[in-house]
């Protein structure tokens, strides 16, 4: 059973969110504040993160940092906090989607569905298993990277993204082929999202991410991975 953890502190969206997953077969567990959240994902283990960012001790953006410090569950952002800033500010910090309050419960659910299919392990043929470089190896059954012998934390989407790109060198990828892949969703408006997520996995990857060696950018196309 996938698990679910919501994370807000209006009971009636709590309610509402806690009905409608577990009539469909999510185990769910509800946290009204940032620090119930971290002690029940500590000990529940959700595959997954509701997350409000108007949390009554803490904003949600440090929540996000908090746990990105130690588990890769996916975490999906519902906030009524509509700027393009506040979306990127999550995001960078290690969030997987944003979703903008009021949202229907069935963008909800596909959004969910999307984000739990990111963590799932994807079997590899041998000989396409193992990435290097001159600057960081990807071992893609490992679901690891390595720079300069350490051990890279990447987020699940992070991964995703990266996953793609690898898998397919020399290959421009189309935004909308990225969108609909990650997050279930093709909207020229979401494109920012890959923006953020490219300019984390430079931070991490390349020697020099302001010109990139590998990661590149086919403006108002797309991106590809030069081995």
């Amino acid at each position: 059973m996938t698990r679910v953890l919501v994370v807000e502190d209006n009971p009636q969206l709590v309610r509402a969110l806690v009905i409608n997953l577990q009539a469909r077969h999510y185990g769910v567990d509800a946290a009204p504040d940032g620090a119930t959240a971290l002690r029940l994902a500590a000990a529940r283990q959700p595959d997954v993160v509701l997350l409000d960012l108007g949390l009554p001790d803490m904003d949600g953006i440090d929540l996000i940092k908090g746990l990105g410090g130690w588990t890769r569950v996916p975490i999906l952002v519902l906030s009524a906090r509509q700027s393009s800033g506040e979306k990127v500010s999550a995001l960078d910090a290690g969030a997987d989607d944003y979703i903008t309050k009021p949202f229907s419960m069935d963008e909800l659910l596909a959004r969910l569905r999307a984000a739990v299919r990111r963590t799932e392990d994807i079997p590899l043929a041998a000989e396409t298993s193992l990435i290097e470089t001159d600057d960081f190896t990807i071992d893609l059954l490992a679901k690891k990277a390595v720079r300069g012998g350490r051990d890279v934390r990447l987020t699940p989407t992070e991964w995703h993204l990266l996953e793609i790109l690898v898998t397919h060198p020399g290959q421009l990828i189309s935004q909308k082929q990225l969108l609909q892949e990650i997050w279930g969703i093709s909207q020229r408006n979401k494109s920012n999202y890959l923006r953020v997520y490219m300019a984390q996995l430079r931070r991490k990857l390349e020697k020099d991410p302001s010109h990139p060696r590998y990661l590149i950018t086919e403006p108002g196309m797309g991106y590809r991975f030069e081995a």
